[in-house]
């Protein structure tokens, strides 16, 4: 049976389901969908709604192993059914299905998609849940879940790509299953939700959340023995398939039930204290980045989305910007948020063993040893799908904080589940995919003054304006070279703006004043400097000079490389990869381009090539 729309869909419009079997209806009638070959393109595109959806992922899809040399031709040919069946463009007259340089791109509202519907629902239900509002969270959630007919594009999951796109929907829709349970549970109406738990549990045994909440359900319902008996069965369970035990949270609730009797579930304070957080205190002076943090938020509050990379120079503000949306998060992952520092205190990179170990004393995962070897510089087998296998049952943030290469994480980042994880890294981390990427560039003026302003007071950034500017200006508007201008003039409070912002701009002098304390921009510039080879170590050294004075372009590389066009465009690339060079954000021709380097690297660079 196709269930209708929750929301009426205008007549004569194409109504699309993926929570279950792929449909369609117009005016309530079930329309065709032709070929199984057009079947699976359309669904691949529905699947990433809004979204280019590469050539190359659409032909894996319809032909995983071995594509013809017409299968562009034969996808323009599906990509054309589709457009007929959406209608050429949409109520705004846009294009539904356009073909750019990402891939196709199919247009359609919330009205029209079940999953886009879905999305809405769940997460205006947990918006009402964070507000206290149980009720009102119940009855969206609720709505959401109705929405699901079984197992997404049950009748697709013989191809491989789309096989993955129905596992993400499914693992979104067992969230807001799990949302729901634990809402009903809350109001004291547990028994709604007790034989809906038993068959997902059923479905997916180890799923430890869905565990939990059924048992649960049924203490509150009066059923003890059967509600202690779901913990015995898993416990059972996880040691014979897995080797593993049930995580401490689990266990402490089932102690609980043990000496509670008939009592209802644990107040919310108890729940959240039973998972771990474990992050650095949250930058009271965080400044800017509004936008990047509000994509980073949306991207964390998404089902779908594992792993984000924030990069940028040193000193952009990567890792406080992590933190700030970990904080921000809260109650989004219940089991736990952990921040993990990639390197030691002299700016080494720490071994994978050590990391891992950190992560299994954060989580309470128990593993087998960690290491392979006495130096900790690989991780064992074991060590590593148990931790795979912890990822895969709860719903965690971890934030590894200045990542020195992709090998070093690609072991611990989840392969699957609900868990999300952000690298932090002045490198583009580009080996790997398939990620989402946030790219931090230098502060806005005004928000490099509202940070410095924080640290000397707004009285005394209106005495000289035009010096407050100059300061932030010859800091690069790097967060933490205005941080520590800020922390400096904090301490030297006879010294005036106008003389410290001479001092800035001299370039012999300028990472002499950028010391507050323990705090050093030259450590940080020494930090990232090593990071690089020593091919770009020396390239970077001949570009500093064309680059202080307003960037430069290929010829101008080029020129101060000594070398023709197409080694100063690998160089050039290496560079930006690696996180030391910025390119313009939008497509330009590689002669075209003004490349640029952080005044503060430059001046660092500089010093190393003198030297």
């Amino acid at each position: 049976m196709i269930r209708p729309p929750v929301r009426p869909v205008p007549a004569g419009a194409v109504y699309f389901s993926l929570l279950g079997p792929l449909t369609a209806v117009r005016d309530g009638r079930p329309l065709p969908l032709g070929p199984r070959k057009q079947r699976l393109v359309l669904a691949t595109l529905l699947a990433r709604p809004n979204t280019p959806v590469p050539v190359d992922v659409l032909t894996d899809a319809v032909w995983p192993e071995d594509p013809p040399r017409t299968a562009r031709k034969n996808l323009q040919v599906y990509v054309s059914a589709a457009r007929a069946l959406l209608g050429s463009t949409g109520d705004d007259g846009r294009d539904r299905v356009v073909h750019g340089c990402g891939g196709y791109r199919l247009t359609i509202d919330e009205g029209e998609l079940d999953t886009l519907r879905f999305r809405t629902l769940a997460r205006a239900g947990r918006a009402a849940g964070e507000r206290g509002d149980l009720r009102t969270a119940a009855r969206l959630l609720r709505e959401a879940l109705d929405l699901w007919e079984g197992p997404p594009l049950n009748d697709l999951r013989d191809s491989t790509g789309v096989a993955e796109e129905a596992e993400r929907l499914e693992a979104r829709c067992l969230t807001v299953y799990e949302d729901w349970a634990e809402t009903e549970i809350e109001l004291g109406r547990a028994a709604v939700a007790v034989d809906g738990l038993r068959d997902l549990v059923e479905r997916h045994p180890l799923r430890e959340r869905l565990r939990v909440a059924w048992m649960n359900s049924l203490h509150q319902s009066g059923r003890q023995a059967e509600a202690l008996a779901v913990y015995d069965d898993y416990r059972q369970l996880l040691a014979r398939e897995l080797g593993l035990e049930p995580s401490p949270a689990m266990a402490a609730l089932y102690r609980a039930m043990l000496g509670r009797g008939r009592a209802a579930r644990p107040p919310a304070a108890d729940r959240d204290t039973a998972h771990g957080t474990a992050l650095p205190a949250a930058p009271r002076d965080f400044t800017g980045r509004r936008e990047e943090l509000r994509d980073l938020l949306a991207l964390l509050g998404s089902p779908d989305e594992r792993v984000v990379v924030v990069s940028g120079p040193a000193g952009s503000g990567k890792s406080a910007l992590a933190l700030r949306a970990a904080h921000l998060l809260g109650d989004g992952f219940p089991d736990g948020r952990f921040h993990v520092q990639v390197r030691r205190e002299d700016g080494s990179a720490r071994t994978p063993g050590e990391v891992l170990g950190e992560l299994r004393r954060l989580s309470g995962v128990r593993v087998p040893e960690v290491t392979a070897d006495s130096t900790g510089s690989t991780v064992s087998q074991g060590a590593a799908d148990a931790w795979q296998v912890w990822l895969s049952l709860h719903r965690a943030l971890i934030v590894l904080d200045d990542v020195p290469d992709e090998a070093f994480v690609r072991g611990l980042l989840p392969r699957s589940g609900p868990s999300s994880v952000v690298l932090t890294a002045r490198g583009q981390l580009a080996g790997l995919a398939p990620v989402h990427r946030i790219a931090l560039a230098a502060l806005a003026d005004g928000e490099a003054l509202e940070l410095l302003g924080r640290l000397i007071g707004p009285g005394r950034l209106r005495t000289d304006p035009a010096a407050a500017l100059r300061i932030v200006r010859a800091c690069g508007a790097l967060p933490l070279a205005v941080r520590v201008s800020g922390m400096r003039l904090a301490v030297l409070r006879h010294l005036p703006l106008g003389e410290y912002a001479d001092r800035l701009g001299d370039p012999s002098a300028a990472l002499d004043e950028l010391v507050a304390g323990d705090i050093s921009v030259r450590l940080r510039m020494a930090s990232g400097w090593q990071d690089l080879s020593a091919d770009d170590r020396r390239a970077l050294g001949r570009l500093a000079g064309p680059a202080q004075e307003g960037g430069f372009t290929l010829d101008g590389a080029m020129e101060a490389l000594g070398c023709g066009e197409r080694a100063a465009i690998r160089t050039v690339e290496s560079l930006i990869d690696a996180g030391a060079v910025t390119s313009p954000t939008g497509e330009v021709t590689a002669h075209a381009a003004l490349y640029e380097v952080p005044r503060l690297l430059c001046l660092y660079a500089r010093e190393r090539e003198a030297g």
